[in-house]
């Protein structure tokens, strides 16, 4: 039996690259009048891609992000500031 804790980390870069990618998706919610705090959410909880717009290719953007390492970045910035 292994009980060796696994470990997850991110690069800086990696995490510059999901705030930008978040902002463009988060901006793309809002100006198509959705809640976008409740969209993320829900696409953060289902991985269903239809919570979030096509518009500004926010989509197709938020995508290319493991949902994994969104919320492993999501909790590290809440519980550390």
């Amino acid at each position: 039996m292994n009980d060796k804790t696994m470990t997850f980390s991110l690069g800086g870069e990696q995490e510059q690259e999901m705030r930008r990618v978040l902002t463009l998706v988060y901006d793309a919610l809002q100006e198509k009048g959705y809640n976008p705090i409740s969209q993320l959410v829900g696409y953060v909880l289902s991985e269903d891609p239809t919570y979030i717009t096509t518009h500004n290719n926010a989509r197709s953007l938020i995508r290319k992000l493991d949902r994994d390492e969104i919320l492993q970045t999501l909790m590290k910035n809440y519980l550390m500031d």
